[in-house]
């Protein structure tokens, strides 16, 4: 699980190693985050026509780099 997250989430995962997290803390720290994260870089939500077309679990508390990543992947489709 954990090389599956950090396959999505490696600067997080990365990040929080270096903070000193043990990788269970880690896991449970990006593993929904990787979820949601991989399915807006995977363009499910590119076509949405308003806030109410959104499932919700299509969101997760993220941080700006991790959203420059979803606006940087939208940008490149």
């Amino acid at each position: 699980h954990c090389l599956t997250v950090r396959a999505v989430c490696q600067r997080e995962i990365d990040c929080d190693r270096g903070n000193g997290y043990s990788w269970k803390i880690t896991l449970l720290r990006n593993y929904w985050k990787s979820k949601v994260k991989q399915e807006w870089l995977s363009g499910k939500y590119s076509n949405i026509h308003s806030r109410n077309n959104l499932p919700e679990k299509c969101m997760y508390p993220m941080d700006v780099d991790t959203w420059g990543e979803i606006l940087e992947a939208e940008l490149e489709r």
